[in-house]
């Protein structure tokens, strides 16, 4: 038996050839937080929130609009390409844009929820906190083989199997931790309020979305450090650098 704690491992993150072969734009920025203290509220994350919804809200965009964004639009393509019905499951990005484009403000989760969810709507890309400490081993960003076990957000007693062929995060103890891509997280990995062991991922579909990924992590990673976070810095993947330790 392993008796090493879940913290103390390494993880290796991956995204597999197969993803990169039928969308190689992707881009996945990572950042790896060993140990934060996620709490309730953080004035400053509410801040960010608050500011970046009302910037949006200045916009006045209509739900075509929000779709027909430039990096939106990639990625509706992306999961069209993937077999999945953007209209039906869009993506993380495009759910919350549209929420905050049509007047409303999002739920406060949690400071670090929060402030992903700020940077998601400044740079228009699915940005997430995932608590990886029941993770170790390989992520890997992939097709799904169908016999994946996701537990949904809220209803974890009630397990899905992804379809064959849809992107999802897995691990390698045959878990998914999403769904359809991003367009939903599992249970398992969400972030709630105490100490935990996080991984914040901010992805992009669109062409020189590098840039954008990378103005994300730095967005985040100086958020953090107002915050008291340690995080590791920040890491880049796409299809010519795929994979990456991290926790190391």
């Amino acid at each position: 038996m392993d008796s090493t704690r879940p913290g103390d491992r390494s993880l290796a993150v991956t995204v597999d050839a197969r993803l990169t072969a039928r969308v190689p734009g992707y881009v996945l920025g990572l950042i790896a937080v060993p140990t934060a203290d996620v709490a309730r509220e953080a004035r400053a994350t509410d801040a960010l929130l608050t500011a970046a919804e009302d910037r949006l809200h200045a916009e006045r965009l209509g739900k075509a609009d929000v779709s027909a964004l430039p990096t939106i639009a990639a990625w509706r393509d992306a999961y069209r390409i993937t077999g999945v019905n953007p209209n039906r499951f869009p993506c993380a990005a495009e759910s919350v844009l549209r929420r905050v484009a049509r007047g409303d403000r999002l739920p406060r989760i949690n400071a670090l929820v929060d402030l992903c969810n700020a940077t998601s709507l400044d740079l228009r890309l699915p940005v997430a906190s995932c608590d990886v400490g029941d993770i170790a081993g390989e992520l890997s960003v992939r097709p799904a083989d169908g016999t994946e076990t996701f537990l949904p957000l809220g209803a974890p007693d009630r397990p899905e199997r992804p379809d064959p062929g849809e992107i999802v995060y897995a691990d390698s103890a045959g878990r998914a931790h999403s769904r359809r891509w991003n367009w939903r997280q599992g249970d398992m990995v969400r972030t709630d309020v105490g100490r935990h062991r996080l991984l914040l991922t901010a992805e992009s579909a669109h062409a020189q979305g590098r840039a954008d990924v990378e103005r994300a992590l730095g967005a985040l990673a100086d958020a953090l450090d107002g915050l008291g976070v340690k995080a590791e810095p920040p890491l880049v993947l796409d299809r010519s650098a795929p994979s990456a330790v991290l926790f190391g």
